[in-house]
């Protein structure tokens, strides 16, 4: 009789196609969960944006809207805070948690200039895109002067008005 110690070949490879099956279903649930991360930290972001623009309009604007991302990130003359966290106003548009953000607005060109010495607009629209569809997001994002926050499968760029709701997509509840 032979000494029947170990495993045999078979017995290795199932546990390895068992591991390999866990393993697929740890990844998958890992991408989910980085999208629904991305996706809720894009809506944080323009809700942010709104805060400050709010805020913006009632101290800084003479009842008017910051016209980027950047004049909002600009701290006050008198040694206040920036309306709006470095993070969110490196730029005219901001790539954060895996979405590009890009905000525009209608320019008031006989208004007095706001606190930051910048022109004001009238109203805003916001828009977050994911920068690889499918990666970092699946859902895209928009805002508007409203500060209503709408998802759609379907980007909002180019056709988010700056007030009132777009013309496809779903209010973010």
């Amino acid at each position: 009789m032979r000494n029947a110690r170990g495993f045999t070949l078979i017995e290795l490879l199932i546990v390895l196609a068992i591991i390999g099956i866990l393993v697929s279903f740890a990844i998958a649930g890992y991408r989910y969960a980085r999208i629904r991360g991305a996706e809720a930290a894009a809506v944080g972001a323009l809700d942010a944006i709104n805060q400050a623009q709010f805020a913006y309009m009632q101290t800084c604007g003479h009842q008017l809207y910051a016209p980027t991302l950047a004049s909002l990130g600009t701290p006050t003359p008198n040694g206040g805070a920036p309306y709006l966290s470095p993070d969110l106003a490196a730029g005219d548009q901001v790539v954060k948690s895996g979405y590009l953000i890009k905000m525009g607005g209608t320019e008031v060109p006989d208004a007095p200039q706001t606190c930051t010495s910048v022109q004001p607009v009238s109203s805003y629209q916001i828009t977050a895109d994911p920068t690889s569809p499918g990666l970092s997001g699946t859902r895209f994002f928009g805002t508007n002067t409203d500060r209503a926050i709408y998802q759609d499968t379907a980007t909002f760029t180019g056709n988010m008005p700056e007030t009132g709701a777009p013309p496809h997509g779903s209010e973010v509840k």
